[in-house]
C-alpha cells in the first residue's frame, strides 16, 4: 500500500509531453507515483507560491497526480525538477507533522502510540529522502 511518504515524481505525463512551440515557454506535466490527498495538494500549492523557482507550479487538488509547470528554456528544467523534489519532500514532512499534532491534540492516541508514530514518521521521512533514481 502506498502512503503519503511514498509520494515522488516518477515521470512526465505521456499524454502531454513537453514540446517546443512558438510561444516562449515549455509546459511540463510531472507525474506523481500515486494520487495525493487533497489537503496535501493544497499545502504543496501554498509552498510553490512561496518560492520564486516554483511559483508557476500547481497541482489540481481533486486530481492530485500531475504537477503542472512551465519553463522558458530546456536549460531550466533540471533546476526546476530538483526544486520540485525538495518542495515535495518538505510538503510531506509538514503534512505528517500536522497529522501527528492533530492526533496528539485530540487525545485519541496514547503516549506509546505517539512515540511510535513519531519514530515511524521520522523513518518515513528518511526513506522518502532516499533518491534511488540517481547514479552514484
Amino acid at each position: 500500500m502506498e502512503g503519503i511518504s511514498d509520494l515522488k515524481i516518477i515521470g512526465i505525463d505521456e499524454k502531454r509531453p513537453p514540446v517546443i512551440r512558438k510561444e516562449p515557454y515549455i509546459d511540463i506535466f510531472f507525474k506523481l507515483s500515486h494520487q495525493a490527498p487533497s489537503d496535501w495538494c493544497k499545502d504543496l500549492n501554498y509552498l510553490f507560491t512561496l518560492q520564486v523557482s516554483t511559483a508557476n507550479a500547481t497541482i489540481t487538488e481533486k486530481e492530485g497526480i500531475f504537477i503542472k509547470t512551465w519553463v522558458r528554456t530546456s536549460d531550466e528544467i533540471l533546476a526546476l525538477f530538483d526544486q520540485l523534489k525538495v518542495t515535495i519532500t518538505e510538503c510531506t514532512r509538514l503534512y505528517i507533522e500536522r497529522i501527528q499534532l492533530a492526533a496528539q491534540q485530540s487525545g485519541n492516541s496514547s503516549p506509546t502510540q505517539t512515540n511510535e508514530s513519531s519514530e515511524q514518521a521520522n523513518l518515513n521521512r528518511v526513506l522518502a529522502s532516499l533518491d534511488f533514481d540517481e547514479k552514484s
